[in-house]
């Protein structure tokens, strides 16, 4: 079996490899663009609905009118190009919406819009919990902003970016990153939950998170468990006070975080939400 992966542009398939966007591409110059991450599980796209859902909220904040992109046809597309790159188990989709439009940071027209979509397998079909734990720390150094823009994901990343620097240069697995008023908001690419005695901490979207497609599923399993979940503001004291911590994004399922600095974590609960996880996409 080949190993040459495509990619889908504008509802046409080229090698992963070959050049289709210009230097005028608005994502590359302004960022003017959206995207998703979409985990595939048995050859199949997982919570697509609420990924086209967070999708379509973001252009509507970016003031992108979606009268050229349907989402039926988005949705075959992507599986489409699944069994175009042979992906049968899992695997993750990333897909890019950008406004196509002249102008400078001024589009001359916001009716425009173009899409890319990758498809590319990964080893693990189920969500998996990592067995080593995850080492982070608090990144000081840029602060997220709490407006609607955090919550949906536009292409500027660079804050993102450089947690990601400071991260590698400090030999850790993740950072967590702090609002304007120093309380906890998420990490480099997943939001962030706090266990205690039955009861769940995760920063509310008003402080500033990411409005993400795990954390929505998370919350839904949390409360089918009978596990009490809070929504608000965590500080730093609270990741001292609890006794499990874990992040969540949808490629990866939930990620289990063993050491603060100092402190160290179990994962029981962690991983009765995963088994839950797995029990929800089976279905």
């Amino acid at each position: 079996m080949s190993n040459q992966l495509y990619i889908n542009f504008n509802g046409f398939l080229y090698k992963e490899d070959e050049k289709v966007f210009t230097v005028n591409n608005r994502a590359f110059k302004y960022g003017d663009a959206l995207f998703e991450t979409i985990r595939i599980i048995n050859g199949e796209p997982c919570f697509l609905e609420a990924h086209f859902m967070r999708l379509k909220k973001g252009m509507q904040v970016l003031k992108m009118h979606s009268g050229n992109i349907s989402f039926n046809d988005l949705k075959d597309q992507i599986v489409l190009l699944i069994q175009k790159n042979h992906i049968k188990k899992g695997g993750r989709i990333r897909l890019t919406v950008f406004r196509s439009a002249e102008g400078l940071y001024t589009p001359e027209e916001n009716e425009g819009k173009s899409y890319v979509i990758e498809a590319t397998p990964i080893k693990d079909d189920i969500y998996v919990l990592n067995e080593k734990g995850s080492k982070v720390d608090i990144y000081n150094e840029l602060k997220i902003r709490r407006n609607v823009l955090s919550q949906i994901k536009t292409t500027n990343s660079l804050p993102h970016v450089l947690t990601g620097i400071y991260k590698r240069e400090n030999n850790l697995d993740d950072c967590i990153v702090l609002n304007d008023q120093d309380r906890i908001v998420e990490a480099i690419s997943s939001n962030i939950f706090l266990y205690k005695n039955n009861n769940l901490y995760t920063p509310s979207l008003d402080e500033g998170c990411m409005d993400g497609i795990m954390r929505k599923q998370v919350l839904k399993i949390a409360k089918k468990m009978n596990i009490n979940v809070f929504e608000g503001m965590v500080n730093g004291s609270m990741l001292l006070q609890a006794d499990e911590l874990f992040l969540t994004n949808a490629i990866k399922g939930l990620e289990w975080v063993v050491s603060y600095r100092q402190k160290r974590y179990f994962n029981k609960a962690t991983k009765s939400i995963l088994e839950q996880l797995n029990e929800l996409v089976s279905e």
